[in-house]
């Protein structure tokens, strides 16, 4: 499976098709939905139902990464993920990412069937970048200003897009040293993670210039508080219409992946754009 979402992950970069990565949060709480999906039954249904709305991913994090969240002990977040992502892999076909910056919780959960890591941390954690070269699965690689709980504390940049560029292109570096190929790695800006409004909405106009980087980038902007202070939405569920409208700029910019909270409104959105720009699947 990880070897047929790599090349997913190629043409979706070359721009046939880019793919919808759901949101499975095993969190108490994540700014959005926490404790809503606490209990692995809830959360394998919730993942199914994302399935089947047209997911190409389902991404799986039992740690918050929300402004101020705190850190999660690793055992706690191995008995929130593990038993939802085997009930997931158990049940559809549709791959599975692990959301999570600990080295040991990327190796339980590709061994219970992960097929792609997903770390906001950009693998700087110790032992991150040898725990994911040691095996077969794409990896995707954040920016991040500092950590969760102070990240939004003045943000500052030189230049906000050439200094996360540096930053990517350096942990792309690290993992080619490492003996990564280069069409594991997937490249993800970070919307929100250490960032002003004026700094999400510079990357968001810029983002092609991050695509030329050579690597699949992907787009997280769902129900963010960057939208949300746009449109003056305090509640998160209430800033869909916002989220895709930002995801299909992202993608008219070269996204090859949008991580949505929102699957069915997203993948009709992106049916659309498919249908005007006369790309097929």
């Amino acid at each position: 499976m990880a070897r047929n979402l790599q090349q997913r992950l190629k043409e979706a970069a070359a721009h046939q098709r880019p793919l919808v990565m759901g949101v499975v949060n095993v969190t108490p709480d994540s700014f959005s939905d926490g404790g809503l999906f606490l209990d692995p039954a809830r959360a394998v249904s919730h993942a199914l139902a994302l399935a089947g709305q047209g997911a190409d991913l389902l991404d799986v994090g039992g740690e918050s990464t929300r402004p101020g969240a705190d850190p999660v002990d690793q055992n706690d977040e191995l008995e929130r993920v593990l038993p939802v992502i085997e009930g997931i892999v158990s049940a559809t076909d549709v791959p599975v990412s692990i959301d999570t910056s600990k080295p040991d919780v990327m190796r339980a959960a590709v061994a219970a069937g992960a097929a792609m890591v997903n770390d906001v941390n950009g693998l700087r954690a110790e032992g991150a970048i040898e725990a994911v070269a040691g095996m077969d699965v794409p990896v995707c690689i954040m920016h991040m200003l500092g950590e969760p709980r102070t990240m939004q504390h003045d943000p500052r940049y030189s230049d906000v897009v050439g200094d996360i560029a540096d930053f990517l292109g350096e942990r792309v570096a690290a993992c080619r040293a490492a003996g990564m190929d280069k069409d594991r790695i997937v490249l993800d800006p970070g919307f929100g993670f250490g960032k002003t409004l004026a700094h999400n909405f510079e990357l968001l106009r810029r983002l092609d210039e991050l695509v030329a980087l050579g690597h699949p980038v992907l787009a997280g902007m769902s129900r963010k508080s960057m939208l949300g202070t746009l449109c003056g939405r305090d509640n998160p569920a209430d800033r869909v219409a916002a989220s895709v409208a930002a995801h299909l700029l992202a993608v008219q910019k070269g996204a090859a992946i949008v991580r949505v909270h929102d699957v069915a409104e997203m993948v009709d959105a992106l049916a659309v754009w498919r249908a005007t720009t006369a790309i097929e699947d």
